[in-house]
């Protein structure tokens, strides 16, 4: 039985190992967001342990943190999966009933800015599946500083690796986007963080619309990367280019459609597949307008 065979039947893709690229992490964190609240990084817990138990703690930690090292160091001598297997899809974030699935990920709203009134949350199902679901309000805050709210993200927090380095994801081996979901009839937008080494690019991010069905039924979404489209601090750029599947630093859903009310979106997994039949490298023009016109 091919893979193909086995997701029609079983509908649940199988689990494989996706590869992670090396970043060269800093002791020192700059400010990216230069004073702007972050909400999307979780505030440190005080610790009122004596000093016997922080060192305690301290040593299970390293310990945790040399057998994760130990783990990067294999896979790099092992070296990326360079045969992939078409049509096999490759589960990066898999909600199976398990709170600890949650725990990659951070929800954020206008609210939290104190730019507006909309709410939201992340959570697990009955059925074991993550729900994002809150309220929209595009009511805008009476301080004349912002014209338009309403919206709400879940995002994932930022990748760590050994020794709390930042790291990245790489996709390379993948053509599509895949998703599991159950919708609400209303339309969502998928980020995906292609952040730059420079402050110039810390604000990439490449975006595809998520249309849902709603009802009963659950969706499957196929989305080719060629068709992520690239914006900057909210808007879409005029100069595009392919995304960067080797630096992928951030991927989130938001909800923010200009229709006031409830929503909720049911995830069971979002994955990766290698489609062999796809050929488009891109979907958008890559002309620059200042050869043309001048």
């Amino acid at each position: 039985m091919n893979s193909l065979t086995r997701l029609i039947l079983f509908n649940r893709p199988v689990v494989r190992k996706v590869l992670h690229t090396s970043y060269r992490g800093h002791v020192y964190q700059q400010d990216q967001r230069s004073g702007y609240p972050v909400v999307y990084d979780r505030p440190p817990k005080k610790d009122n342990s004596n000093f016997l138990q922080k060192a305690m703690k301290g040593y299970s930690q390293l310990k945790e943190e040399l057998a994760l090292f130990k783990k990067e160091t294999n896979d790099i001598i092992a070296g990326p999966d360079l045969f992939q297997q078409p049509d096999e899809i490759d589960i990066v974030w898999d909600f199976n009933g398990n709170q600890k699935s949650l725990d990659p990920w951070l929800t954020v709203s206008d609210k939290d800015y104190k730019q507006g009134y909309s709410t939201c949350k992340l959570e697990l199902s009955p059925d074991g599946r993550a729900v994002f679901s809150g309220i929209l309000d595009c009511r805008v805050p009476k301080t004349g500083k912002i014209h338009n709210a309403g919206y709400c993200a879940i995002k994932t927090a930022t990748f760590r690796k050994s020794f709390k380095r930042e790291g990245r994801l790489n996709w390379q081996s993948y053509n599509h986007l895949v998703m599991r979901i159950r919708g609400d009839g209303r339309i969502y937008m998928i980020n995906i963080g292609n952040k730059g080494h420079f402050d110039i690019f810390w604000n990439d991010l490449y975006n595809y619309v998520l249309c849902t069905r709603g009802g009963p039924y659950w969706q499957f979404v196929k989305i080719p990367f060629s068709k992520f489209f690239l914006s900057s601090h909210g808007r879409v750029q005029d100069t595009q280019q392919p995304i960067d599947l080797t630096n992928i630093s951030s991927f989130g859903i938001i909800a923010s459609d200009r229709a006031p009310g409830p929503f909720k979106l049911e995830i069971d997994y979002i994955g990766l597949v290698y489609d062999p039949y796809e050929w488009e490298e891109f979907a958008y023009e890559t002309y620059d307008l200042h050869d043309i016109l001048f």
